[in-house]
């Protein structure tokens, strides 16, 4: 895949927001599912007035179902004569049209060299627990996942530093033909809020499929005494996917940033991003 806009195209950033309660994932379904490209592109080509043309996105992270995000970057390559005709009015008719579980914060051309997946540095992901023994806020269900075990925050904590680095992370990982699941964690740590929820955050380079639920899941076994601090590292060491590692449910989750290079970095970003990492 060419980091080259073709001629004749303006290639746009969207910034955006979504609750992903809703969503069968970002990414668009064969079968018709509703998801969050899909809604989004079908509202562009609507306020665009493009007839039968779908401009696809490209995203910086496809979430899963019921993952929600508040800091989601895409690109898409509109016609320049499309871009000029609606780039002043774009947001404001995409509010109009777009469900309200999903907001485009912004609409901009994008410095030469941007791919909203390939040039990301990293992306910074929350999951949120709540431990009270009656349950979680009504008004944050949707949103925190219930553990009813008390939860040791500094024990989590420590676990999660153990997994910081860049390892072979196919133990936590759904895998997937043709991929690499070496990745590079860059900060992972656990912490508790005023209200007494349980965010754990962790930011990568890039993100395996079901990793960071699967991770979560580890993490809980010892933050309530099940297992000890030691055991999410010696999981990740065996480098084989473990019964007792459990993929979370996903709507704790929420993609909260995605970080780009400065713009003159943009194309070695990108020709770093796509090369295959092995060990």
């Amino acid at each position: 895949m060419s980091d080259e806009v073709q001629p004749g195209l303006v290639r746009v950033r969207f910034d955006l927001s979504y609750d992903g309660t809703a969503f069968h994932g970002w990414a668009r379904q064969a079968a018709g599912e509703r998801t969050v490209q899909a809604e989004v592109e079908e509202a562009l080509r609507t306020v665009t007035r493009s007839g039968a043309a779908v401009y696809p996105l490209t995203v910086a992270g496809r979430t899963d179902a019921g993952v929600h995000a508040r800091g989601q970057v895409a690109h898409v390559d509109l016609p320049a004569a499309v871009w000029a005709e609606h780039r002043e009015k774009l947001l404001k008719r995409l509010a109009g049209r777009l469900p309200r579980d999903v907001r485009v914060w912004s609409a901009a051309e994008a410095a030469p060299g941007f791919d909203a997946r390939f040039a990301a540095l990293w992306r910074r992901y929350v999951y949120r627990v709540g431990d009270r023994p009656g349950g979680v806020d009504p008004l944050l269900r949707h949103h925190v996942l219930w553990h009813d075990w008390p939860l040791d925050v500094a024990v989590m904590d420590a676990a999660a530093k153990s997994l910081v680095g860049e390892h072979d992370f196919a133990a936590y990982a759904k895998k997937r033909e043709g991929a690499t699941t070496i990745r590079e964690i860059l900060d992972f740590e656990v912490r508790r809020t005023a209200d007494g929820v349980v965010e754990i955050e962790v930011r990568a380079d890039a993100f395996c499929h079901n990793q960071v639920r699967s991770m979560v899941g580890a993490l809980l076994f010892v933050g309530d005494g099940h297992r000890g601090v030691d055991w999410p590292r010696a999981v990740l060491d065996a480098g084989v996917r473990d019964s007792a590692v459990h993929v979370v449910r996903p709507h704790g989750l929420t993609l909260e940033e995605v970080a780009y290079p400065d713009d003159a970095l943009l194309a070695e970003r990108q020709r770093v991003a796509r090369a295959v990492r092995v060990r």
